[in-house]
């Protein structure tokens, strides 16, 4: 077998998470980005009760907010947008669309900021600069000709990197239009949240808030990498630790952001290289196999309940919390006593002993939170995976009290609240009279479209148009080999961004304009004087972000202003006073509170340090379900994913770098994987190498393996293959490179989310290794 030192970019990454090398890749990242020492300082405001929010994760700002409340990744995303390095029209005239396209993802946002509105134009294939009354009056004119024709035929997409005040905005416009088209970077994440745990618990988030670390007795951590995806919650597991609390973890991959961690702003641990192991025990469960363990969790608590009441005792299980909060966990028992171990055993690629050692932790600690991420939600059947996790939690009366809870791990910082404001695609009948109500337009109530949804109506040719707050939708979406042809379609694209990406070279046939926008660490001045936004973080906060550098263009506008001045040029005679609203936030935000009640008092309450919490039900143990009832709900079977058509295979997941987030990357290595300077490798288990006659740094190809006969085969070629630390049966690729094995067909029917974590594959050696 190769060693690693024989592999080029491949070594073992020995230290822990954090540390000198967070610091180190900081410092990095503000000599390649940022040349005035003003926009270095701009760190220091970052998660400030009077600065910005990150642009980067959700993860919520502690109460304390020290002066460096920011993390490796969320300094990156920083210098990332407060780069030197411009866009500008003499970058556009430089190089044709032709020759972008063949750039790479990160060269073309490593290009610099937008700095003013772009056209495309045909003759000579490049995007020219057009001024802003030009590009709107275009965009005007488009959409409302389809809007007389069927409003329904264009898309309105929305990152989470909206603010609350851009996205409300958004909303009203597209109600307005006339659809409910509003496919979401939602869609692609933790849609399965959004839409399975109303059903369990009566709300699509989580229940727990960050002091409630501080009172649980053990986490269990599920399907996430918090040292790549939220990497302040590592200060979080890390206090957690320091207590003695067990931290579970059932994932894939060894990561090391869930085994130990050095805190910078620990001058101890700096000084002495020292760290603090978080995993207390660490799961490898196989790629798919979730719900089989977590159904082993609850046969194992069943078991030891029946054991203890015989013996006299009061049970394991919350027999009163159940008795009085819930429905439905006679048919969870009778489903679980269907399930042999043996079949939980090859599912989850687990031992029972190794489950039962897990089951007793939870069942020992009186408080326990459990987090998941996306290696939950990203399966054909995402909402039955978070629905089991609800019901392990419901078993113990998890939820509702002080230090227990549910705790989806949203990657962006704003994807939350752009849905608590309006943005979905399956309006509720309150929401839409309330739209009525306050603005005075009828509101559709015909469901839209999601991500998926809405790039099968481009592919058929029934959406003629797209227009994109932020994100980089064709890329994020699976299957680009369907995504990339469909997109090209189109009559009209329309960006609004901070920075060029693949999704903006995807010209339509008639107009591809790209609007440029304030980042959320630039100053946002209007008529009525500087600006601050609103976010949401994953814990149901709201709190004030206002940016503080000089834009990097006078020609910037901000979302909000940009939304507004297409619907001024879409909708003649619109019932909203558009300039009214731009010119004092406050205003938005006084109409979100008469659209969304619990948003009383918005700008009186968002004015102070930290902001304020909106309601959830569960987290008090109100269930705002139909019963009135937290519901155990019944999933049969142990499948996350449905079986390939034949022979053994691998389970592939997508996975991102250290220097990624989302579909933006920010350089080259991924440092607690040992991957430097490249993003062509593949991971593997060394067993499942060596029985497929391979071995580690082997040139390989990976081929889908068909859920049906007939369909294609898709494929990942030359790639390295690398040995690591993965559960058998189980493989990992970087997204989005590996999307290219997911179809567009292959999606979770509930929340649409496409299946980014299962594809099923073979490895063999490359033909072009030969």
């Amino acid at each position: 077998m190769a060693q690693d030192d024989d592999i080029e970019g491949i070594s073992t990454y020995e230290g822990p998470a954090g540390g000198w090398g967070a610091l180190q890749a900081v410092a990095v990242a503000l000599k390649e980005q940022i040349q005035a020492p003003g926009n270095a300082r701009a760190l220091l405001q970052m998660n400030q009760p009077h600065g910005f929010d990150c642009p980067g994760c959700a993860w919520p700002d502690p109460k304390h907010t020290s002066s460096f409340e920011f993390c490796e990744n969320g300094a990156k995303a920083v210098t990332w947008e407060a780069t030197a390095k411009r866009a500008s029209p003499d970058f556009f005239a430089q190089h044709t669309v032709s020759e972008l396209w063949d750039w790479t993802d990160h060269a073309l946002e490593g290009a610099g900021r937008l700095t003013h509105p772009m056209a495309y134009d045909k003759a000579s294939d490049r995007f020219v600069e057009v001024a802003w009354d030009e590009a709107f009056a275009r965009i005007g004119r488009k959409l409302s000709a389809l809007r007389a024709q069927d409003p329904d035929s264009v898309e309105f997409y929305t990152s989470g990197r909206a603010s609350n005040e851009a996205a409300f905005l958004y909303q009203t416009f597209v109600r307005e239009f006339g659809t409910n088209n509003f496919p979401d970077c939602s869609n692609m994440c933790h849609e399965a949240t959004s839409v399975g745990l109303p059903v369990s618990i009566g709300v699509g988030k989580g229940t727990v808030t960050l002091e409630d670390f501080d009172a649980c007795d053990a986490i269990f951590c599920i399907g996430h990498n918090p040292g790549t995806n939220h990497p302040r919650m590592l200060t979080t597991l890390r206090a957690a630790s320091k207590r003695g609390v067990p931290i579970v973890v059932f994932n894939p991959l060894r990561e090391r952001g869930l085994e130990r961690f050095a805190a910078p702003q620990d001058p101890v641990e700096m000084l002495t290289l020292g760290s603090t192991p978080l995993a207390s025990a660490y799961y490898k469960v196989k790629v798919g196999g979730d719900i089989a363990a977590l159904k082993g969790m609850m046969k194992v608590l069943l078991e030891a309940d029946a054991e203890d009441r015989a013996a006299g005792g009061a049970g394991v299980l919350d027999h009163g919390f159940i008795a009085d909060h819930t429905q439905g966990v006679d048919a969870l028992i009778a489903d679980l006593e269907t399930v042999s171990w043996d079949a939980i055993e090859r599912a989850s690629g687990l031992s029972r002993g190794d489950i039962t050692a897990a089951a007793r932790v939870y069942g020992a600690a009186k408080s326990v939170i459990v987090c998941y991420g996306m290696g939950i939600t990203q399966h054909r059947h995402g909402v039955a995976n978070v629905q089991q996790i609800a019901n392990l939690l419901l078993l113990r009366g998890n939820m509702g009290r002080s230090g227990a809870g549910i705790c989806p791990l949203r990657g962006h910082s704003n994807v939350q609240g752009d849905r608590t404001v309006g943005i979905t695609e399956i309006p509720s009948e309150a929401l839409s009279s309330a739209m009525e109500k306050v603005f005075g337009f009828t509101a559709p109530r015909k469901h839209g479209h999601n991500a998926v949804e809405a790039i099968m109506a481009i592919r058929d040719g029934r959406s003629k148009a797209i227009v994109s707050l932020g994100g980089n939708l064709a890329v994020a979406m699976s299957d680009p080999e369907a995504v990339f042809p469909a997109m090209r379609g189109l009559e009209m694209a329309v960006h609004i961004a901070t920075k060029p990406n693949r999704s903006h070279l995807l010209l339509a046939t008639e107009e591809s304009i790209i609007l440029p926008c304030l980042g959320r660490t630039e100053v946002d001045e209007q008529a009525g004087g500087p600006q601050a936004v609103t976010v949401e973080d994953s814990m149901s906060m709201v709190h004030a972000s206002r940016g503080g550098l000089k834009p990097a263009s006078d020609q910037l506008r901000s979302e909000p202003a940009i939304v507004a001045g297409i619907a001024m040029a879409t909708i003649a005679d619109s019932k909203v006073d558009w300039p009214h609203l731009v010119a004092d936030y406050g205003r938005i935000r006084e109409k979100i509170a008469e659209v969304f009640p619990d948003f009383h008092d918005f700008n009186d309450r968002v004015a102070r340090p930290g902001g304020f919490r909106l309601t959830v039900g569960a987290s008090n143990r109100v269930w705002n379900t139909p019963s009135g009832k937290a519901q155990f709900l019944t999933y049969p079977g142990l499948k996350e994913d449905p079986d390939a058509a034949g022979g053994p295979v691998l389970i592939l997941t997508t996975v991102r770098s250290h220097d990624q987030y989302n579909t933006t990357i920010y350089g080259l290595d991924d440092r607690y994987r040992g991957v430097t300077g490249r993003r062509d490798v593949i991971f593997f288990n060394a067993h499942d190498l060596q029985a497929a006659g391979l071995a580690h740094g082997d040139v390989v190809d990976v081929e889908t393996v068909p859920e049906r006969p007939g369909e294609p085969v898709r494929a990942l070629r030359g790639y390295t293959a690398v040995a690591y630390e993965i559960a058998r049966g189980s493989a990992a690729a970087y997204y989005p490179e590996a999307n290219v094995l997911v179809a567009l067909e292959q999606y979770d029917t509930v929340s649409g989310t496409p299946s980014y974590k299962s594809a099923p594959v073979t490895v063999r050696r490359s033909s072009a290794a030969a």
